[in-house]
């Protein structure tokens, strides 16, 4: 991710900047409380899921508009590569876009020129609020800053992936590579979860951390809980932990466990 003027309203740009670890977590139910909900629990940066989760087109505009109210990175999880849904994801204003089953070098320069503007990409300009979620007034300012200030992550989550991710990870204007250990699993080993041990998967997740870092590129993880987060300190820069629904759940059966015992 290029250099740019300083503007502390992109919380995640800030932290990663100073080699600090962002961590986030996916929201997958829709509404602007589930996100102040969110947002209120101390994440760095929310994942607004519109690939798995059961989120759409206004709510996630919603979405992203108060989680960046509240001092927190909004990012949305696209459900594909079209450019249609590139562009209203970015039209939110979203501090960044996550793009599932980046696979080869040709994958990435297509994200990546959908997702910036000239003169790295194609993208057009327009919308009346993207401004307003990275902290601008004037339409042109956020324009001219955008590049630098918006970050493009390609989830790695394929035995291909892994093939050509060295020439994934040369590709100009993309800046994150994310690996999605559960799509990966399947992939590798035809099954999931991993269980930890197969050399073969930790190879493939070590072999992105260590060209992702060759290239200049920032990593991303999901992991399961706030322990296996702390692990990874240092090793990824997103660490998603989790997401709502699966995080709701468990709180809840605790506490229904807990009155049954």
């Amino acid at each position: 991710m290029a250099s740019t003027k300083e503007n502390t309203f992109l919380r995640m740009n800030q932290l990663l900047k100073s080699d600090k670890p962002v961590f986030a977590t996916f929201q997958t139910l829709k509404g602007v409380r589930t996100s102040q909900i969110i947002c209120n629990a101390g994440f760095d940066a929310i994942v607004i899921d519109c690939e798995h989760g059961n989120i759409g087109d206004s709510d996630m505009h919603d979405s992203v508009a108060i989680i960046a109210a509240m001092g927190v990175a909004p990012l949305v999880r696209v459900r594909g590569d079209s450019p249609a849904l590139i562009k209203r994801a970015l039209d939110t204003g979203a501090h960044g876009i996550m793009i599932p089953m980046v696979s080869t070098a040709e994958d990435a320069k297509r994200v990546v020129s959908m997702s910036k503007f000239p003169p790295i990409g194609i993208r057009g300009q327009g919308s009346p609020f993207a401004p307003f979620a990275q902290g601008f007034k004037a339409p042109y300012d956020y324009v001219n800053q955008y590049n630098a200030n918006t970050m493009i992550m390609a989830q790695i989550e394929t035995a291909l992936a892994i093939q050509n991710v060295e020439e994934i990870a040369q590709v100009e204007g993309l800046d994150m590579l994310f690996i999605g250990p559960n799509d990966l699993a399947l992939s590798m080993l035809g099954y999931v979860p991993s269980n930890g041990t197969e050399q073969n998967y930790l190879d493939a997740i070590d072999k992105v951390v260590a060209t992702a870092r060759k290239y200049g590129k920032k990593t991303g993880i999901l992991v399961n809980d706030g322990a296996t987060a702390k692990k990874v300190i240092g090793k990824f820069d997103l660490i998603v932990i989790s997401a709502d629904a699966k995080l709701f759940g468990l709180a809840l059966g605790a506490q229904v466990a807990a009155a049954r015992a």
